[in-house]
């Protein structure tokens, strides 16, 4: 039997047919929705039919098979928040005819924590580099971050590892590239091909991480063809989709976003981990993730609404107002503030910075002030200085120091992207930059996931909160090569 089609989409926009829906609710909506197929066996014996990578059995898959068999919570823990997404993963690896194992490889980088970040700042259950982020379109801005996007992500990292695939034509030689970079890979291949070795994944030198990163796999893989004998039960996974994508032009509230489909906040950012700040706008249309039952219910109730659904709006900072003072004014806590904004505790706001702040109530004028203002992070105020070298792009050093060729321009008086070998640029960022490593979606250990920012006080005044989800199995730093 054939792969079933992608989730359905529901829109905003004008569609030919429409979906008739019982009263209460009106008879035409903007809707399309796809006949689901007939559910076939579960998820797991799916995935088990399109193994098709090579079996390593040695002592690091064993290692890794009883570090997870040890711990049965982690593994129920891993596969609750996988039955989110599997469904999806697994139906766009089939439609590109890859081996069902890749779609098990979330569990070996983030353990499908949605809101993973890593030490080099690696993000989502993909674990995205920025710089490989923006080489696959997943964008970052104030308001969202696309690496987290499970859909976008899942494109991404399948067209990347399509793309290893292709140049090295081995699908382990293009898994160890995803986690080691596939530079280091073709040099590896190459030290072994000039002293007459083989070239396989198992004969090539490469670090512990990259050396443990296929049995890691491995173990997964064995785990799920035959729990019982690891003394684990895997909790039954459809063979269906979980969600359906709804697609809005209209800026919304997260929390208005999750009354309107009647779904716990916490579980709607399950689905929706890549909104950056309380409100779902800074993009001409959004995608939304919602479970598949609850989706058709939220077009319609979005449809039949006609206000605004935005609760917050931009204020440019004053001379003379600090964040406290601004906070005191708007009833909130400077650290939900911060939060908001994505400001962190050592930083400095300049004069004339846009801030989100709580409007008194929705309307059209604070949606307004959200679309003319240009909203941007503020650094903590550590500052670097780079000299370009020979093949340096702006967006290339824009992405080392996860800042934007918008800010490195504006630091440096430039008016275009322009740059000439020797020239220093000066650069603020919260972090040290990571010139060198791997242009890769990573899957370093685990150091932090998204923090839940404080309670509100009352409604409209704080951020939405961001699932507090368990940590994925911490693993040894690596040495990273483009």
């Amino acid at each position: 039997m054939g792969p079933p089609e992608p989730p359905p989409t529901i829109s905003d926009a004008p569609a030919p047919d429409r979906l008739r829906l019982p009263g209460p609710f009106p008879e035409l909506v903007d809707a399309e929705l796809e006949f689901l197929p007939p559910p076939n066996e579960d998820l797991w014996e799916r995935i088990r039919k399109g193994y098709a990578l090579p079996d390593l059995d040695d002592k690091y898959v064993a290692k890794w098979e009883e570090w997870y068999a040890s711990r049965p919570d982690y593994v129920a823990r891993m596969v609750d928040r996988s039955r989110r997404y599997l469904y999806h993963i697994v139906v766009e690896v089939e439609r590109r005819g890859m081996p069902l194992e890749i779609a098990l490889l979330p569990m070996v980088e983030s353990a499908f924590n949605p809101v993973a970040v890593s030490v080099s700042r690696a993000s989502g259950i993909w674990q995205f580099m920025p710089s490989t982020g923006d080489h696959y379109g997943l964008k970052r801005n104030f308001w969202f971050d696309s690496r987290r996007d499970v859909v976008a992500a899942t494109n991404g990292a399948l067209d990347y590892l399509q793309k290893l695939y292709g140049d090295f034509g081995d699908w382990q030689l293009a898994l160890a590239a995803y986690n080691w970079g596939e530079g280091n890979v073709a040099k590896a291949v190459a030290k072994s091909e000039k002293a007459g070795r083989p070239t396989d994944y198992a004969s090539l030198a490469m670090p512990d991480e990259t050396r443990n990163y296929l049995p890691k796999l491995q173990a997964v893989k064995n785990i799920v063809r035959d729990p019982a004998k690891y003394g684990l039960e895997l909790a039954d996974i459809p063979d269906a989709p979980y969600f359906a994508v709804v697609k809005t032009t209209r800026p919304m509230d997260v929390a208005r976003a999750a009354e309107l489909a009647e779904m716990p906040l916490t579980e709607f950012q399950y689905l929706n981990p890549h909104h950056n700040r309380p409100v779902i706008a800074g993009a001409g249309e959004h995608s939304i993730l919602l479970p598949i039952d609850k989706a058709e219910l939220f077009a319609a109730k979005l449809d039949l609404l006609d206000q605004p659904l935005v609760s917050w709006r931009a204020h440019r900072l004053r001379p003379g107002e600090t964040l406290p003072k601004l906070a005191a004014r708007f009833g909130m806590s400077v650290e939900t503030l911060r939060a908001v904004n994505g400001i962190g505790p050592r930083a400095r706001v300049p004069v004339g910075h846009a801030l989100l702040v709580p409007a008194q109530h929705a309307s059209v004028e604070s949606e307004e002030t959200l679309t003319n203002a240009v909203f941007t992070t503020v650094p903590q105020g550590r500052t670097f200085y780079y000299r370009v070298k020979r093949g340096d792009t702006m967006a290339r050093i824009a992405s080392r120091y996860d800042v934007t060729a918008q800010d490195i321009r504006g630091w440096n008086g430039l008016t275009q992207n322009a740059l000439r070998v020797g020239q220093q640029l000066r650069i603020i960022s919260d972090l040290a930059p990571y010139a060198g490593r791997a242009k890769r979606p990573t899957g370093n250990r685990i150091l932090a996931t998204k923090a839940k920012p404080v309670a509100p006080q009352k409604r409209g005044t704080a951020p939405a909160a961001k699932p507090a989800l368990a940590k994925p199995a911490p693993r040894a730093p690596r040495a990273h090569g483009g």
